[in-house]
């Protein structure tokens, strides 16, 4: 059984500074064949590097649910992307009947539990990412590196 997860914690350059955030448990799980690798921002149609992005005053479900939008550092609208890398996200999942997702915490679009306020200042809040959302929504198990 394959798990999804996010593809900078294998160790791929795809976050938002063009930098990866290395898993060594993850990155093996993918040399075993036993991952499948995903970054929603990218498969939404940001490229790497960009601006992070972050929900301001609330989470993913309040975006998917058009309560809330999704804004990069200089206050560009990046919600279409969100949603849009979301739905792939799942699509594959689906695609390879996958169950679990391992998701990189705190982002915008992975974090489970926790993710940015929207100041950029570093703060957190409680809530989900909008493809942490998305996917426990449709029935998939997430957790995040801090899991495994």
């Amino acid at each position: 059984m394959k798990v999804l997860v996010s593809a900078c914690l294998a160790g791929i350059n795809c976050r938002y500074d063009g930098k990866s955030k290395l898993n060594k448990k993850i990155k093996k799980l993918l040399e075993e064949g036993k991952a499948v690798c995903v970054c929603p921002e990218e498969l939404g149609g940001l490229s790497t590097p960009r601006l992070p992005s972050e929900i301001k005053n609330a989470t993913g479900e309040d975006v998917l649910d058009s309560k809330a939008k999704v804004y990069n550092k200089e206050g560009a609208d990046v919600t279409k992307s969100f949603i849009d890398g979301a739905k792939i996200v799942l699509a594959i999942a689906k695609k390879y009947k996958i169950k679990k997702a391992i998701l990189k915490a705190e982002s915008a679009a992975c974090g489970l539990g926790q993710i940015y306020d929207g100041s950029f200042s570093g703060k957190l809040r409680e809530g989900n990412g909008v493809t942490c959302a998305y996917l426990l929504k449709n029935g998939i198990k997430v957790i995040t590196e801090k899991d495994i």
